[in-house]
């Protein structure tokens, strides 16, 4: 690793351990709670303890005057809920773009096991080349997403996220199996540091559980997104998970400390 990718993935981590929130689904989902004040949510979150925000490149001069010297990554990909098929993701920029844009650290997506797949790991195999002649980090998004696949699969997403190992990636974002003993299998999978995605927003509780059984299973951190930046107090849930990622703390410690209820 040389040194310029090596500093980068420092800016966007701490010790090793990964508190991303990912704002990119102004493409996906349009401008949800959330995303329409995205300088307010930019600096609670990274206020409460955030590493990195992402977000795509187009926003960026709204993110760096508001996320408090935290890191920031710019994903290189997309799809809109509206379009023929989400699963569809195609390139936003280039790794150039992103240096422009003030990123620290690119990102990428690829639904392993969808008809998009084979096009989606040449993408990706051809932009970690890209970045890393750059000293630029890529972090993966791969997911197990397909006709007939379980996304939530341990074996699936430990194919997943060794793909992204494989293809050339520094950090691999990936869905929760569920609970602790699966997940382990998954991270077993790959010597990269493994994230797990948030998903759909649940209770402060459910979100609390989910982080804690992935840290106890051996993953490095969290890349969440709404059940970060569309809860009521975006700060506070980013403290109560900053709690488990960076201080080991318990879910009902983390919760507490950060001012919350054990909503169920």
């Amino acid at each position: 690793m040389n040194a310029g990718l090596s500093a980068r993935l420092d800016r966007v981590s701490t010790g090793g351990r990964y508190l991303v929130v990912p704002m990119d689904h102004g493409i996906t989902l349009g401008a949800v709670k959330g995303l329409v004040d995205l300088e307010s949510t930019v600096d609670s979150i990274t206020r409460g303890g955030a590493d990195a925000v992402l977000t795509q490149k187009g926003v960026a001069p709204r993110v760096h005057p508001n996320k408090n010297g935290k890191g920031y990554i710019v994903h290189l990909n997309g799809s809109s809920v509206i379009g023929p098929d989400e699963e569809d993701k195609r390139r936003t920029g280039s790794v150039e773009e992103a240096l422009r844009a003030g990123a620290d650290a690119v990102s990428f997506h690829i639904n392993v096991g969808s008809d998009h797949e084979p096009d989606q790991l040449t993408e990706l195999g051809d932009l970690t080349e890209k970045a890393h002649r750059l000293g630029v980090p890529v972090l993966a998004m791969s997911y197990a997403r397909g006709p007939g696949v379980d996304e939530h699969d341990a074996e699936s997403l430990s194919h997943a996220v060794r793909i992204a190992e494989e293809l050339g990636a520094d950090v691999v974002k990936t869905a929760y199996s569920g609970d602790a003993d699966s997940f382990e299998r998954v991270c077993a999978a790959t010597s990269l540091p493994v994230v797990i995605a948030g998903g759909s927003r649940g209770t402060d509780l459910e979100t609390a559980q989910m982080v804690r059984g992935a840290m106890d299973a051996g993953a490095a951190g969290v890349s969440m997104g709404r059940s970060i930046f569309q809860h009521d107090e975006p700060e506070a849930i980013t403290r109560a998970v900053s709690a488990i990622i960076h201080d080991d703390a318990d879910v009902d410690d983390a919760v507490e400390t950060a001012g919350l209820g054990l909503e169920a």
